[in-house]
């Protein structure tokens, strides 16, 4: 099985709503004999992707976010450094804005961000900056906090950033956010310059294969199950 024929027979792995133990087997030891690159594995990370958001009626959400970590698994680039990264970084001591910005400013290709709030013009400057090279970018966030005074979410929005909200009484309250799908962030730490001056908050940046597919496949559930940001025309 070549490269290209693996992207093609991947759905299949899909059709009875999970990855058994023996096709798990079977792509281990594809990906295996292939010695694919990282951009490969990637490119077949994407293809996954979109497997999950087309994937019949039939086949539950939960179904399919569970195969699709399954697959994140198995793809996510086997190299010397994976595992290597593991950071902490407390605030208001460390500068963990500065931080973020700069994950922001290395991404090259994915930005996913999961966020209850975003006030930090540093933060959504950086945000603006990746979108504009021309990066995918992603954003969940409350719906209620899209509106606090000094929100900068739409604002993204109107740039063209997609963002979904999660419109519901109850709060979205994660802090989290991926990076190429490789590299994650996640913390107690509020996107806001309170939480940069102020608070006592920390973020952790791991590129931890155990810790990242499940993060992957938690906004992929969410980003299917909210609503793209609405303001007055704008929709993203």
């Amino acid at each position: 099985m070549d490269f290209d024929e693996l992207q093609q027979r991947l759905p299949e792995t899909l059709e009875d709503g999970r990855l058994s133990r023996s096709e798990r087997r079977a792509l281990r030891a594809v990906l295996e004999d292939l010695d694919l690159t990282v951009d490969q594995r990637l490119q077949i990370t994407d293809r996954a992707f979109e497997i999950a958001r087309s994937a019949p009626g039939s086949i539950s959400e939960e179904q399919t976010i569970d195969w699709l970590e399954g697959v994140i698994k198995l793809l996510l680039p086997r190299s010397a450094k994976s595992g290597d990264r593991s950071e902490a970084f407390f605030a208001p001591r460390q500068d963990c804005a500065r931080h973020i910005c700069q994950l922001l400013d290395e991404a090259s290709s994915t930005v996913d961000v999961c966020v209850f709030t975003i006030t930090n013009d540093s933060i959504t400057r950086a945000v603006m900056r990746a979108h504009r090279r021309g990066l995918a970018v992603r954003i969940i966030t409350d719906d209620e906090k899209s509106w606090d005074r000094g929100s900068d979410i739409w604002e993204m929005a109107s740039d063209g950033v997609a963002v979904r909200l999660d419109n519901s009484k109850e709060h979205m309250h994660h802090k989290f956010a991926i990076f190429d799908r490789l590299l994650l962030v996640t913390g107690s730490y509020n996107w806001t310059r309170s939480a940069s001056l102020r608070n006592q908050e920390n973020i952790v940046v791991t590129d931890e294969r155990r810790l990242v597919p499940s993060f992957l496949s938690e906004f992929e559930r969410l980003w299917r199950s909210f609503s793209p940001a609405r303001q007055s025309g704008v929709e993203r």
